[in-house]
């Protein structure tokens, strides 16, 4: 914008110098021209008398004097053809001149200035004085210099003044876009500080209202997911009790463990809701080894109750990933649970975690009919779930830098590959907000 705005400041000073300065031009040389010819013609009418009244001798002195002070060659003609001063032949102007008409014209040689001189006894007299260009175009180039030179600096002065202008433009609206991006990388605290023109100034306040609307919708929301997740308490409280109450131990223990698992999850989540990350707390990490491990442990134990086999080829840790233990341990969880909710009692399935090319790898493989080709959208799920489990998992990707891909497996059956990348300081934790009706995933 700066560079448009001086552009063109400088194409309108252009415009305006030119069409002043030419013509400006034009009349100082026009001006020197006349003011040569003014002197020039003084001189001849200084030597009319003596022309007019003199001998010849004394014309000739007299000729030559104003010759020498004025340094224009100075010639008189006789009617009876001699020339006095400077020997030149007659020129038209000089011809017409002897017939009475006193005139000025142009030639090669300059400027002739032809006076015609009547009164002697032997009839009219010319006075013809020469103005060479050298004297016609005095001073003309140096006020040409000027005025060039004093163009150039009003251009100057108008692209610095224009830069100003441009740079108290641009400033304010360069500070809007920063804060908009800050805004957009979750810092909801971002706010900008009125200045340039009145409009600016409106917008910037537009811009920290919006701001400060969306802070309060973001609140009022994350309070809303925390009291609904606040109400699963008591439901959870009464499973603990049933459990409680059952006469076999091991039932009674199994069941109390997942109700404390549903219950810590539920913990998290209030407390994710009501805390939400920012860039400023630094970069998320976590143990991928250790979470995997930790969850295929958990399913482990259904997966024995349904008859599955499971495979398990895990890599020792640590292997530190960019994304929260919460986080990471839910898109585990999402995983594992479609093996269970989509497939078959008795369908095997593999859990592979390895360290490739810089990121964590989680391959989770199962010998079922598999899922058709783009039916994964959020919300919506063909075998009637919810249609969140592979949004979470890819959202949590997403987080550590990575990316969650769809694949076939050796058997036939759905291959869902889990990278993620190491941690990396200054990259912000995703937040919440709308989601895209589609999770962008398909398969090949």
């Amino acid at each position: 914008m700066r560079a448009r705005l001086a552009l063109l400041v400088a194409a309108v000073s252009v415009l305006t110098l030119i069409a002043f300065l030419v013509p400006l031009a034009l009349l100082v040389r026009t001006v020197a021209e006349d003011r040569a010819t003014v002197r020039a013609t003084a001189d001849a009418q200084s030597l009319v008398p003596v022309v007019g009244t003199a001998d010849a001798a004394t014309i000739r002195l007299t000729v030559e004097q104003l010759a020498a002070e004025s340094g224009r060659p100075v010639s008189v003609f006789l009617p009876d053809g001699t020339v006095l001063g400077a020997p030149v032949p007659r020129t038209p102007a000089v011809a017409l001149a002897a017939r009475g008409q006193s005139l000025t014209g142009e030639s090669a040689a300059g400027r002739e200035v032809v006076i015609a001189v009547q009164g002697r006894a032997d009839g009219t007299g010319v006075i013809r004085i020469l103005v060479p260009p050298h004297e016609l175009t005095a001073g003309v180039t140096r006020a040409w210099l000027v005025l060039a030179l004093l163009g150039v600096v009003l251009v100057v002065i108008g692209l610095v003044v224009a830069d100003r202008l441009a740079r108290t433009l641009v400033r304010p609206i360069s500070d809007l876009s920063a804060v908009s991006h800050r805004l957009a990388n979750a810092e909801l605290d971002a706010r900008v500080v009125p200045a340039g023109p009145a409009e600016l100034r409106e917008v910037a306040g537009a811009l920290n209202h919006l701001a400060g609307r969306i802070q309060v919708l973001l609140l009022q929301e994350r309070e809303q997911v925390a009291d609904l997740s606040h109400r699963l308490r008591t439901p959870l409280t009464a499973l603990r009790l049933e459990a409680e109450s059952l006469r076999d131990p091991d039932d009674a223990a199994r069941i109390t463990a997942a109700a404390d698992g549903l219950e810590r999850a539920v913990t998290g989540l209030i407390r994710q809701a009501r805390w939400r990350r920012s860039p400023a707390t630094g970069a998320a990490t976590s143990d991928a080894a250790t979470i995997v491990a930790d969850r295929v442990a958990f399913w482990s134990v259904l997966a024995e109750d349904t008859g599955r086999t499971v495979t398990l080829d895990l890599a020792p840790g640590p292997l530190p990933v960019g994304v929260p233990a919460d986080d990471l341990a839910a898109a585990v969880d999402a995983l594992l649970g479609n093996v269970f909710a989509h497939t078959p009692d008795g369908t095997p399935f593999a859990v592979r975690l390895a360290w490739e090319e810089g990121q964590a790898l989680l391959t989770i493989t199962d010998d079922g009919p598999g899922m058709p080709a783009g039916a994964v959208r959020r919300g919506a799920s063909p075998a009637g779930s919810t249609g969140l489990g592979l949004d979470i998992a890819r959202r949590a990707a997403q987080a550590g830098g990575g990316r969650l891909e769809l694949r076939t497996g050796p058997e036939g059956g759905p291959q869902v590959l889990l990278r993620l990348g190491p941690p990396t300081p200054g990259r912000p934790a995703v937040d919440g907000g709308p989601r895209p009706a589609g999770n962008g995933l398909t398969r090949p």
